[in-house]
């Protein structure tokens, strides 16, 4: 007061002092510390991943790191205004960002007049532009580029003092044949040591002729499926199917075998023969290690692997790869989940369709085209017609094979039911029609007389009565162990090219289903519904409070177990509107608000950031992992739909690259092993454990399951749910 002390930290601007505040009650304590604790670290987790992003935009360019400027390129990737650019000028961008904020509104960034010295993109917020007189309001970040976010007010500027050309096009080569291109390559300037970039060239754009050419001239004999820098194998495997038949793919490689050189000398010729028959069979097993017996059912590439077979049997310079081969052949295939499986017995050309991947696929419950399963087929009475037929029979194999029992006097339509009663008839060509029915939908078999009357079966319509009981005697961790163990067995049978056929199209094998991963997307759907279903059920507001905070837990519990998938179905779930409304249940349980939202919300983050918060979780995980599916299905999507496939006749390869690099996300996830957490095993006494991928079972004596985990087990695969939104909020609105 008498300023004889000087402050010497006045410019800090906040304090904060450890004295704990005193509870109202004697002997209470301090309130609840903990939960403020994880609610605080959970919320500056979420903040964390924007402030990294807006101090790496904020620094100038000279001084950005390489993480630095794969994060701008990254958030790039997800801006529309520069959504038509290339990945190489997207590159180049990221360098030259540079970050503006104005916090309040009717700020003016520039005047009519001034000279422009930037162009902008609108990030977050937006921008009203007033102008005076005839001038050009440019929209986009070049003239004459599509409306988007980005905008430039004034005369169109020139070269800009300050500005840096790059010639993006004097790293790239166009090859041509004829006069017309035929294959665009572009120097590689990322990854790897400067001796190999100087020599290596990405694959833009081409013919799918010359795209395998180049990479037939250009692989290694030791390239593989997931290399981490030469990525270009990997990405014409995963999907050519989208580009090339895979009869067309046989040809050119039969072609190329067999083709000889025209040019050199008799040693050269030889020596040049040699090793490209010898990069040919390393595609053909790489190939086959990715697809297994999924080829079996294309007559030409059996062909084609009897005629490589032949072939290199009779080159004596190749007989090492042949011995090599029927080394491997008798050798014992290690499953996904980390047993062996015995070899398989198979013909000359099969030794060939024996892989990892489908032996993974062997071990687990995964469906494949032609297995046969169980259809239920329901008449306009609800009467169930049961049929056994292919996974991927089609709508006239389905009614030809319930024709006896239908009647053939008047005609008969296959009919998809939903739970509002929605009708949506099915075309005769359409396949895998009951593997693709979503949660609580029916397939009836009706006449057109009878599809005016048709109504969903009384089971569509969900459950009367929760299972609160049956809940309350399983803990949350064990619940959760036993979801995860499920979602395993589900998860590991997709096959990596599944997730590609279901967002193209109808797929180029005959032997590839969609099947696994629908089942996956069911589950999803059930599980999220199911939570919301047991809240709107359960009649007592304590007891819902207790229900809602087991959910919370279990959500807690699904997320330190790596299952994100079944983590974000329970927590969709939990903020289901028709869950989000009951006021009183929420004040009850207050403290699950708090406590979950502490311990769950540092995943789930902020979606409106394109799950920033979710992506950099994950990229911290060490595998098994089950990863936020529809996310996955989510950004193939937004690759398929915001890149053209062709361009002036060339194949698109930069999408190509893209949505494989979305497809080893699968792989990443199942690099190692997982391990059972629940007392139901079933593994093999003699399973080899990998460290890395065992983890502690949370399923242990203190963990208080009253229930048996067969009855337990069976009642998680046979969950129950109202997927009827407007019947949840009913059911709500008659709680509170």
């Amino acid at each position: 007061v008498r300023q004889e002390w000087h402050f010497q930290d006045k410019e800090t601007q906040f304090y904060r002092f450890a004295e704990l505040e005193l509870s109202p009650e004697a002997g209470a304590g301090p309130r609840d510390g903990g939960d403020e604790l994880l609610e605080a670290l959970a919320f500056l987790a979420q903040l964390g991943p924007d402030a990294l992003l807006t101090m790496a935009l904020r620094k100038p360019p000279g001084q950005r790191t390489e993480d630095e400027l794969e994060l701008i390129f990254e958030e790039l990737l997800h801006i529309k205004a520069v959504a038509h650019l290339s990945n190489s000028v997207k590159r180049e961008l990221a360098s030259v960002l540079m970050f503006e904020s104005h916090e309040r509104a009717g700020t003016v960034l520039f005047s009519q007049g001034d000279k422009g010295t930037s162009w902008y993109i609108v990030w977050k917020g937006s921008v009203n532009v007033v102008t005076h007189g005839k001038l050009w309001v440019v929209l986009g970040l070049f003239p004459g580029v599509p409306p988007s976010s980005g905008w430039v007010l004034g005369p169109l500027p020139g070269l800009i003092p300050g500005c840096h050309p790059k010639d993006v096009e004097a790293n790239t080569v166009r090859l041509k044949e004829h006069g017309k291109v035929v294959l665009v390559l572009q120097k590689d300037l990322q990854g790897g040591s400067a001796s190999a970039r100087a020599s290596r060239y990405l694959v833009m754009a081409g013919t799918p002729e010359k795209i395998l050419e180049h990479l037939l001239e250009f692989m290694r004999l030791d390239a593989t499926l997931y290399d981490p820098v030469d990525t270009l194998l990997g990405d014409f495997l995963l999907t050519y199917t989208v580009f090339m038949p895979t009869g067309q793919l046989c040809r050119a490689l039969l072609h190329h075998f067999r083709a000889e050189p025209l040019e050199g000398s008799e040693q050269d010729k030889a020596s040049y023969s040699l090793l490209k028959r010898r990069k040919i069979l390393r595609l053909v097993s790489q190939w086959v290690l990715l697809y297994g017996r999924l080829l079996q059912g294309d007559r030409g590439t059996t062909a084609l692997l009897q005629n490589l077979a032949d072939l290199a049997s009779q080159d004596p310079r190749l007989g090492g790869l042949g011995q090599e081969q029927e080394r491997r052949r008798p050798r014992g295939l290690e499953n996904g989940d980390g047993s062996v499986s015995p070899p398989p017995k198979a013909p000359s050309s099969g030794a060939w369709l024996g892989s990892p991947e489908e032996a993974a696929l062997d071990s687990s419950c995964a469906l494949r085209a032609q297995d046969k399963v169980p259809y239920e087929i329901y008449r306009a009475d609800h009467s169930c017609l049961v049929t056994v037929l292919p996974v991927n029979a089609s709508v006239r194999d389905v009614l030809r094979a319930l024709a006896p029992r239908l009647g053939h006097d008047r005609e008969h339509v296959l009919v998809r039911v939903n739970s509002a009663g929605d009708k949506v008839g099915l075309p005769p060509d359409a396949v895998g029609v009951f593997t693709a029915l979503g949660l609580n939908e029916r397939l009836f078999a009706v006449s057109v007389e009878e599809l005016g009357s048709l109504t969903p079966h009384p089971e569509q319509l969900g459950p009367h009565v929760g299972s609160s009981e049956t809940l309350d005697l399983i803990s949350s961790k064990d619940l959760a162990s036993h979801l995860s163990d499920y979602d395993w067995n589900l998860f590991r049978s997709i096959h990596q090219v599944e997730m590609l056929h279901y967002i193209v199209g109808p797929p180029r094998f005959h032997e590839v289903t969609t099947a696994n991963l629908e089942r996956v997307m069911r589950r999803f759907n059930e599980l999220q519904f199911w939570v919301a279903t047991e809240l709107c059920l359960c009649p007592e507001v304590a007891r819902r409070a207790q229900l809602l905070r087991k959910f919370i837990k279990l959500a807690a519990h699904l997320k330190e177990q790596k299952n994100l998938n079944s983590f974000f179905a329970v927590m969709f779930g939990v903020n289901n509107t028709a869950v989000t409304r009951l006021a009183r249940t929420w004040e009850v349980g207050l403290g699950a608000r708090r406590w979950g939202s502490g311990r769950c919300r540092g995943v789930s983050g902020d979606p409106s950031w394109n799950h920033r918060v979710y992506r950099l979780a994950v990229a911290k995980m060490s595998p098994p992992i089950i990863p936020f599916v529809p996310l996955l299905l989510k950004d193939m999507t937004f690759i398929h739909e915001g890149n053209r496939t062709l361009a002036e006749n060339l194949i698109n390869f930069e999408k190509m690259h893209m949505m494989a690099k979305t497809l080893r996300v699968l792989q990443r996830c199942r690099g190692h092993a997982h391990a059972p957490l629940s007392p139901m095993r079933n593994r093999s006494p003699h399973r080899p454990e990998d460290p890395k991928a065992v983890r502690i079972s949370t399923c242990s004596e203190q963990s208080l399951s009253v229930r048996s985990p067969i009855s337990t087990w069976a009642y998680l695969q046979h969950l129950r749910a109202i997927d009827s939104q407007k019947e949840l909020l009913r059911l709500s609105r008659d709680l509170e």
